[in-house]
């Protein structure tokens, strides 16, 4: 490991516990970045790695938790551009055929929309090129063997382009306010090292213990290494690794492992970083002759997703709260779902969310969620419960679902308290 020299005055060591983040508005459940939809559930997960080489781990002054956690907190650089790695392991289960986790590759009906791309991003080893000029010009593009598929925001205009079927989505995005610093990125502009561990750190509060542990080499760039690890026995999270600039404590490079040991569950680094202002063409985008241009509609998202698992929560909207049971590492987030018998989301359960093809019967329903997961019981009836490396889901024959980073066992608990 790195040593890392003293500076006259320093703090003291990497601190734990209620040296981290803390405050009510920190004291949430983590957020999950990568929406994955298991059998109905929406299940989303992040974490960022370490798999990239690196040569040599620099000398570089000490610096408490405390203080990294506020230099990421207080790092306002708006202009960068590069390259970022992402390798995800979630372990999903197989899907039936036919289906996909809500698009396929080259955009479904909805044209080239950032919502499915991003459900790509589940699964697999990406590399994206990403560039941004402040809140409102932004670019992010993953870049595949044969197309490009890339994500332009210029000012209210956003454009979404796939190379490979030659199709375009366009929409608008509302002007940041005067008053916000920051504007809430959604879709890949949220699959970065910074917005990644930004959501972590104001998420980790009394049930983490945080620590510096070392230094890396991260694209060309010296960053200290920060440790992050639940103290809840019941989290499926094994630890989360930042790798912070230590000179404008930009996030990059972030781990997430699961407490089952192996790889991490995904893997996200810049390869190259440039903190310079990126050209004004790097944001501009005029749809390739003979491209098909999709318009963007509200309630588009509903009318797609034939043949697909729903990518919002079953039973409700986009943009519905699940309710939330237990805090920090070990908080799971409840459902109500499609009714007794019934896949949730399907039809007749007055929800219009896509949906898997066709008018699944109870049967089938039932026969489709024994492929995924194993059957169990309790207080609150019976079920089953959904397994990826890192979020388990259990989904009720009442038709509600508990899901988050726990175990199977942690599922079953309070799904047994909610029944009384």
């Amino acid at each position: 490991m790195a040593r890392i020299q003293p500076a006259p005055d320093a703090p003291g060591p990497g601190t734990s516990g209620d040296n981290g983040p803390s405050g009510p508005g920190r004291r949430k459940a983590v957020r999950y970045a990568v929406p994955v939809a298991v059998a109905g559930v929406a299940a989303a997960t992040i974490g960022i790695g370490s798999a990239l080489a690196s040569s040599g781990d620099p000398d570089l002054p000490k610096i408490s938790a405390q203080d990294l956690i506020a230099k990421v907190a207080a790092s306002d650089t708006q202009q960068l551009s590069g390259s970022v790695r992402i390798t995800t392991d979630l372990g999903l289960p197989s899907l039936p055929s036919g289906m996909s986790l809500g698009g396929d590759a080259k955009g479904g009906e909805g044209g080239a929309s950032p919502q499915d791309k991003l459900t790509q991003l589940a699964s697999g080893t990406h590399t994206l090129r990403v560039a941004a000029d402040g809140p409102e010009r932004q670019r992010v593009s993953i870049v595949e063997r044969a197309a490009e598929y890339s994500v332009v925001r210029d000012g209210d205009q956003v454009w979404a382009y796939d190379s490979g079927s030659n199709t375009a989505y366009h929409s608008k995005a509302p002007k940041q306010q005067k008053h916000q610093k920051h504007q809430k990125k959604s879709g890949l502009e949220s699959a970065s090292p910074q917005e990644l561990a930004k959501s972590v750190l104001e998420a980790a509060g009394s049930s983490t213990d945080v620590a510096v542990d070392g230094t890396a080499k991260v694209a060309g760039r010296d960053a200290y290494q920060l440790t992050l690890k639940p103290k809840q026995g019941d989290t499926t999270v094994g630890a989360v690794r930042i790798a912070v600039d230590a000179k404008n404590g930009v996030p990059l490079k972030f781990t997430l492992a699961p407490k089952g040991g192996g790889k991490a569950v995904v893997d996200v680094a810049f390869t190259k970083v440039s903190f310079d202002k990126p050209s004004a063409s790097t944001f501009s985008f005029t749809p390739p002759k003979g491209a098909k241009v999709t318009e963007h509609r509200e309630g588009a998202a509903e009318e797609r997703g034939k043949g697909r698992l729903p990518v919002a929560p079953p039973g409700t909207g986009v943009n519905s709260a699940p309710k939330v049971i237990g805090s920090g590492w070990s908080s799971i987030a409840e459902f109500s779902g499609g009714g007794k018998g019934k896949l949730p989301g399907a039809k007749g359960d007055g929800a219009k969310g896509d949906n898997v093809k066709g008018d699944k019967s109870p049967a089938d329903a039932a026969s489709l969620l024994d492929s995924f997961g194993s059957k169990v019981s309790g207080d609150f009836g019976s079920g089953r419960i959904v397994s990826t490396r890192l979020v388990n889901a259990l989904l009720t024959d009442d038709g509600k679902v508990y899901v988050g980073a726990v175990t199977k066992d942690a599922l079953v608990k309070a799904a047994d308290a909610a029944a009384h």
